[in-house]
């Protein structure tokens, strides 16, 4: 697998309040680093796949610290372009049982939300590349970031490289004056590989399951009612290939229900499902999740139910480590798809 992977997107500053405590408890933060595109790169970067960033950072020392952390994970910015006042930040509360997480954003006018087209060099960024990855939340950030998208989009459907997204509805980013649903489909259009979950469907495109209402499943998500949120995504996005839904049941902050289904046109697949009793960090989930699939599709030989299973496994390891990181290798997803899910001491 010599060719490369390209990711593209915004990483901030993650302040994290220690433990379980609240914003307003609080006397210190716990600094790492995370963001939809990038967490995804660091996943496949762990299994082995050659991988590159690509975003505009503020030149100082907090995002030359950012960087090196990428490096560290075996991640390339060789592509990354600079300039702009600052790099974005988020503050995380973690919830626990009835309480759930909290995300305030510090991300207005970071550098990657300044973005112009023309600033980043497509042609050259995905030159041996074989798939490009993007998410709903760069073109929610400005309309600046959302035209670099479509230009590299564009770039990479005309050189035939394989493009997917993350739908990834924030309500509280699309501040810009236009609505997700003006901005999106212009994007998605371009894409091979969609992914998404119920609510980004629905809110997004106005595509939704009959007779499904998430806040009252108790925790049991059942997959076939997302069979017609794929079929219809399919019709409205032609160009698309595979369609996959993420489905959590919320039983509280602690505790939640996970799995898939991929569509392919032809065939619903559905995914083993897996009750996470104790979440140590569910941010970087779905990322988590992408990061799986695009390794599965690439690596299990259109196997796609082989692909959708690493996908899920590997998100569920994610619940359990801290930081928006996935930091597991293909072994032990492969180990927890086989079926050992018993967290004994590997000596």
């Amino acid at each position: 697998m010599s060719k490369k992977i390209v990711t593209f997107g915004e990483i901030m500053l993650r302040l994290a309040t220690p433990g379980y405590l609240r914003f307003s408890q609080a006397k210190e933060f716990t600094a790492t680093f995370g963001g939809g595109e990038a967490n995804v790169a660091v996943s496949l970067a762990n299994y082995g796949l050659d991988v590159e960033f690509v975003s505009r950072l503020p030149q100082n020392d907090i995002a030359k610290s950012c960087e090196m952390e990428l490096h560290r994970y075996g991640v390339g910015t060789k592509n990354m372009v600079y300039g702009g006042e600052r790099l974005g930040i988020y503050f995380l509360e973690t919830g626990a049982v009835a309480r759930p997480s909290k995300v305030v954003y510090d991300r207005a006018h970071s550098a990657i939300a300044d973005v112009k087209p023309g600033m980043i060099d497509w042609q050259e960024a995905l030159k041996d590349a074989r798939w490009l990855h993007w998410t709903g939340i760069t073109p929610a950030l400005s309309q600046g970031a959302a035209d670099a998208c479509l230009e590299a989009i564009k770039v990479a459907n005309s050189l035939g490289v394989t493009v997917s997204t993350d739908l990834n509805f924030r309500k509280n980013l699309w501040k810009y004056g236009k609505a997700a649903s003006e901005v999106m489909p212009a994007l998605v259009e371009g894409c091979d590989v969609i992914l998404g979950n119920e609510e980004d469907a629905e809110t997004v495109f106005g595509i939704k399951p009959e007779g499904f209402d998430v806040t009252q499943t108790g925790g049991h998500v059942e997959a076939t009612a997302f069979q017609s949120v794929c079929e219809q995504l399919m019709k409205k996005f032609p160009r698309a290939k595979k369609v996959i839904i993420t489905l959590r049941g919320s039983i509280n902050a602690n505790h939640n229900t996970w799995a898939g289904v991929l569509f392919n046109g032809k065939q619903l697949y559905r995914s083993t499902g897996y009750d996470i009793t104790h979440i140590v960090d569910r941010v970087g989930g779905g990322d988590s999740f992408m990061g799986g699939l695009i390794y599965g599709l690439l690596s299990y030989d259109n196997d796609d139910q082989k692909a959708l299973n690493f996908a899920v496994a590997a998100s569920c390891l994610k619940h359990t480590i801290y930081g928006d990181f996935n930091q597991v290798t293909v072994a032990e997803v492969e180990k927890l798809m086989s079926g050992d899910a018993s967290g004994r001491v590997s000596r």
